[in-house]
């Protein structure tokens, strides 16, 4: 029995892609289509599909906040991300989205058939090609920018919006004690402001995305 597989995807071209390219597998079959994040879940209860490709970047969503609902409503569901995207910090957010491949949208085109097939029958374990290489970067990034109690203290307080002067208070510090703090944080993120500084800390796993946006 073949693979049902809806494709949401806002480029018609990627759309078309797929679908020729499960044609050409017995295995495989895109049973619809669905162009934006309002229109797929609707698309997806009328299909009930096995797998769910979802671009990284919807016309109308995040694509992997997108995933991650669809995640929470299907927890059997395969839902591979695909991405034009190849940064570390794009993969680790598929990974804490639940979905169960990720791939690109330039990869071998066996790549993207073993991500699908994957996801058929493994859904709740994660894939993709380059994640060892990835875990290793962020290993080593996490220690050459390990942080001190203190340190990871204040990078806390910074994403979730607190003040200089309010992180003098929280710490028990006076202000220019607190701004020292911060800065040598800034420092060692390589960052010179607060949104830089929680960029940073996102890309090297410091904190996770779901923190960085609450």
């Amino acid at each position: 029995m073949a693979i049902r597989v809806v494709v949401v995807d806002g480029h018609t071209l990627t759309r078309f892609g797929l679908t020729t390219l499960a044609a050409e597998h017995p295995d495989l079959e895109v049973v619809a289509e669905a162009s934006t994040a309002a229109e797929a879940p609707a698309v997806i209860a009328a299909s009930s599909p096995d797998v769910v490709t979802v671009a990284v970047g919807l016309p109308d969503a995040d694509g992997l906040r997108f995933a991650r609902e669809l995640r929470d409503r299907y927890p059997t569901l395969g839902i591979v991300v695909l991405t034009s995207q190849g940064e570390d910090d794009v993969l680790f957010r598929a990974l804490e989205t639940g979905a169960s491949a990720f791939v690109g949208k330039s990869a071998p085109v066996e790549e993207i058939l073993c991500a699908i097939r994957h996801a058929a029958v493994a859904a709740s374990s994660f894939t993709a090609a380059g994640l060892a290489l990835a875990m290793a970067r962020r290993q080593s990034t996490a220690s050459r920018l390990a942080l001190s109690p203190r340190e990871r203290e204040v990078l806390m307080l910074l994403r979730d919006g607190v003040s200089i002067p309010a992180i003098a208070r929280t710490l028990y510090v006076s202000p220019s004690t607190a701004k020292t703090y911060v800065s040598r944080l800034y420092e060692k993120l390589g960052a010179s402001n607060r949104a830089q500084a929680l960029m940073a800390a996102l890309r090297n796993g410091l904190i996770r995305s779901d923190a960085a946006s609450a």
